[in-house]
């Protein structure tokens, strides 16, 4: 699988208070002998910036109008980020291993009657896997290099 550039790596907490640095769009946990699935939040800069300070939130307006925290898969996130955040720059995308996120995880039918991710409590900072700027060229954003072959 590809690795992601070190420049784009981003270092996150975990609830231990120990840093992990995610060097791989699927990192792999030393408890696990499979590639954890991943599922995927769009923030705004301020919104991501809040979780960091925080180290929890309900999510975006949206989520909190809808009473959980929207997610995509990686086959999703591309559409998903045209359709709700068209021309908006300052974008984070938000990576989040789906199993550790446990029963408040739940599979619900959607855009294109897809079933999407949806998580029925706060999202904690301990939850990040990893976070990349989502950046907009020529109306686009792009995803993370090594995005789309490590989501296959």
């Amino acid at each position: 699988m590809p690795a992601l550039s070190p420049a784009l790596a981003h270092t996150t907490g975990n609830s231990a208070g120990t840093l992990r640095h995610a060097s791989r769009l699927d990192a792999l946990t030393a408890d696990r002998h499979h590639d954890p699935m991943l599922i995927f939040k769009i923030f705004r800069t301020d919104e991501w910036q809040a979780l960091r300070a925080s180290g929890e939130t309900a999510g975006a307006p949206i989520d909190l109008a809808d009473g959980y925290v929207h997610f995509s898969t990686a086959t999703q996130a591309s559409e998903t980020a045209a359709k709700h955040f068209a021309n908006v720059d300052g974008l984070f995308l938000i990576a989040v291993n789906a199993e550790d996120a446990g029963d408040a995880l739940k599979w619900e039918v959607s855009r294109g009657d897809a079933l999407f991710p949806h998580l029925y409590r706060k999202l904690t900072l301990a939850d990040v896997v990893w976070a990349q700027p989502l950046p907009l060229i020529d109306g686009v954003h792009q995803l993370p290099p090594g995005f789309e072959e490590a989501s296959q």
